[in-house]
């Protein structure tokens, strides 16, 4: 009795799950999709229309009034974003004369104020003439204020400009401009690099836009505005600084700071210039708030503090 041979590769009994597999595989069509041929192959051997004629006309009659429908959602949503276009337009300008009614406004009070501390000034100083001690008091009075920039000063020195870059010619007219690189933009950054240099080049006085800068001043951005000394300056911005043009000029340009600010406008467009000014004026600042006081004594203050010594 012979042993039985080695089975053969993949012979023997299946399981049940491969006689399943293979039935899928095998029927893969949808029974309803093949009774749905059939039906239609019949109907095609009789001689019968495939569809009725008042169907094979319903396509391209659909395909008209799809393309009209979208034709006028087109028209609509266009006419809505040119009237919201124009809509925003109206309330920009009615906001831009609003701003400009008020600044004027702002600007007569502030004319008021100077002339009333012009006549208080030249009041202060007659009746401290009139002594040698008022006299002293004048003087220190006179440094002081020349050094919180509460005088006005002119002289020759150099203006340096910084404005934002151009606005791209291939903005939506319709939807409103692309999104706008903040980069383009001058940053309150930017005007505070060029303030410092040029008060480390020597300048004696600087002003931006007309606002004069103290020790105390600050310049901030609020939202899309730039504030110098809680006043809104606009683009562009001028940078006055009064002081010996020989010396400035160099020593600001030569600033490492200044060189980086120059790379940074011609890259993302910024404008970035400077003049020497044979005359230029800067406006005296504001008064800054008085917190304390006492009384004067003809001695400075950190002398009286600091005593007789040994």
């Amino acid at each position: 009795m012979t042993a039985p041979g080695p089975r053969p590769r993949g012979s023997g009994p299946r399981s049940m799950g491969a006689s399943l597999l293979d039935q899928v595989l095998a029927e893969t069509l949808d029974p309803a999709y093949a009774q749905a041929a059939a039906a239609r192959a019949a109907r095609a051997a009789d001689g019968a229309p495939d569809r009725p004629p008042w169907r094979r006309r319903l396509g391209p009659l659909a395909v008209a009034t799809t393309m009209a429908a979208a034709g006028l959602l087109f028209s609509v949503t266009y006419d809505q974003a040119a009237s919201g276009a124009e809509g925003r337009e109206e309330r920009r300008a009615a906001l831009i004369e609003d701003i400009q009614a008020r600044s004027a406004s702002t600007d007569e009070l502030a004319a008021e104020l100077e002339r009333l501390r012009g006549e208080v000034t030249g009041a202060r100083a007659d009746a401290l003439a009139a002594s040698a001690v008022g006299q002293r008091a004048l003087d220190d009075l006179d440094a002081a204020e020349l050094a919180a920039g509460l005088d006005a000063v002119s002289g020759p020195g150099l203006v340096v400009t910084l404005a934002n870059a151009e606005p791209d010619a291939d903005a939506d007219p319709v939807g409103g401009s692309a999104t706008e690189d903040e980069r383009g933009r001058v940053q309150d950054g930017d005007l505070q690099l060029v303030v410092n240099a040029l008060w480390a080049a020597g300048a004696e006085a600087v002003s931006i836009n007309g606002q004069r800068l103290g020790p105390t001043t600050a310049i901030r951005f609020a939202g899309e505005a730039v504030l110098v000394d809680f006043r809104p300056v606009t683009n562009p911005y001028l940078v006055s600084a009064i002081g010996d043009p020989d010396e400035l000029r160099p020593r600001f340009l030569g600033s490492p700071e200044v060189n980086a600010l120059a790379v940074i406008s011609e890259s993302f467009g910024l404008r970035f210039e400077f003049a020497q000014e044979d005359e230029l004026s800067v406006p005296a600042g504001g008064v800054p708030e008085l917190r304390s006081a006492d009384p004067y004594t003809g001695v400075p203050a950190e002398a009286a503090a600091g005593g007789t010594g040994g």
